[in-house]
């Protein structure tokens, strides 16, 4: 049932563009990584702050209030470049073990953030500066940051698996 929509994706003249064309797929690889980068880098400024590892003279509000734009900027931008790099390979992307697992831990990631801003951070503002936060916060914040480096290494291997079976 979805391997014929993977299909009329990968046709698309867009998909086709990337896949056939000599700078497309490198430069929107390109921008793919580099928002990652960004990703990783405000998401786990914040992560580090919620362990108490990084930045304790700024409240975790503080620092979730700068990084939190440069963070969904940036993952917007992955979400566009992966998009695009998906569609030029669909029915292959679909069907990869490392492929499948990055999107379950995207998912594990942002239910962990819903997590955190629905209860456990709704607090935050009573934390001050307090270098050691909740346990529930430094507990949601090594799980972002773990799922976050999965994330990361799944689809490093996505590159190097694609000709392999789904595992």
């Amino acid at each position: 049932m979805i391997d014929p929509a993977l299909q009329a994706l990968q046709d698309s003249a867009v998909a086709t563009a990337i896949r056939e064309g000599d700078l497309w797929f490198p430069w929107i690889e390109c921008a793919h990584v580099l928002a990652l980068t960004w990703v990783l880098g405000s998401i786990g400024l914040v992560d580090c702050r919620l362990m108490g590892l990084a930045s304790r003279s700024r409240s975790v509000v503080e620092t979730t209030a700068t990084a939190l734009p440069i963070t969904w900027t940036a993952f917007a931008v992955a979400v566009v470049t992966g998009g695009l790099l998906f569609c030029s390979n669909a029915t292959v992307y679909a069907h990869n073990g490392f492929f499948q697992r990055k999107m379950v831990l995207i998912m594990l990631a942002g239910l962990n953030m819903a997590i955190y801003h629905l209860w456990t951070g709704r607090r935050a503002g009573e934390w001050g500066t307090a270098e050691e936060t909740p346990w529930r916060a430094r507990a949601v914040g090594g799980l972002s940051l773990g799922l976050w480096v999965a994330i990361a290494a799944c689809g490093r291997w996505i590159g190097f698996t694609l000709n392999a079976p789904a595992s």
